[in-house]
């Protein structure tokens, strides 16, 4: 069985987020799971585009390489690393499974962030579909618009408006699989929570909602297997 590809943002400042992430997934997957973390380091050779004001993360337009990355052969998640999934990733894959002839798959969002900054004092910026990219499940080989001298020269808004495939390629997942935290109401079966004002791992937003969540898998990086379990 080939691995699902999943390819979470990295950035130095939410290290312990992005490794809490890959945990969170790899205890819950019942099959074979590849993760790369997409650093600004490792692409030095693809990536050229300078980093705007209004990108609060390293990954902010990387995320757009993952088809290209992929050899726009066969599928590919992408994950912001605020994130916590609490799900099988194979459930994910089931659900794209139900409307298969997209080139991307997404969680809908229809809001209005209720703050104007994010974690870090970071400006946070509204825009229609907001959020949308923060998950993607890509069918790669429908998404060869997203080259790299595409995705080093397109606006941020061509980005992550999905200007680069067509409206009715776009296909929907629950939204419970990219809960944003703090913009919604607690939720205690969302199977991936969204830190997206700022997680745990931040003194500014410890007492967040779901906290306990992120600190309980947290944990787990650190807590060796019982023999019970060997």
């Amino acid at each position: 069985m080939t691995p699902v590809k999943v390819f979470i943002g990295y950035d130095p400042r939410e290290s312990v987020a992005f490794s809490v992430l890959a945990q969170s997934i790899l205890r819950r997957a019942s099959i074979p799971v590849s993760i790369t973390p997409l650093a600004l380091n490792n692409l030095k050779d693809i990536y050229t585009r300078q980093r705007g004001p209004t990108e609060s993360t390293e990954f902010a337009m990387t995320r757009f390489l993952v088809p290209y990355l992929s050899d726009y052969r066969g599928f590919s998640i992408f994950m912001d690393c605020d994130m916590l999934c609490q799900a099988d990733i194979a459930e994910l894959m089931a659900e794209i499974g139900k409307d298969p002839f997209n080139a991307v798959w997404v969680c809908k969002h229809n809001y209005i962030p209720r703050e104007s900054r994010k974690f870090l004092g970071q400006m946070q910026t509204a825009y229609p579909r907001k959020n949308w990219s923060s998950l993607m499940v890509f069918a790669n080989a429908g998404c060869k618009a997203l080259s790299p001298e595409y995705v080093n020269n397109a606006s941020g808004l061509e980005l992550h408006r999905f200007a680069w495939t067509t409206d009715d390629r776009i296909g929907s997942l629950p939204l419970e699989w990219n809960w944003l935290v703090g913009e919604y109401e607690r939720n205690p079966d969302a199977k991936i929570l969204h830190y997206t004002l700022g997680g745990p791992w931040f003194e500014e937003t410890e007492n967040c909602d779901h906290a306990d969540e992120w600190r309980d898998e947290c944990r787990t990086l650190w807590t060796a297997p019982s023999s019970a379990s060997k």
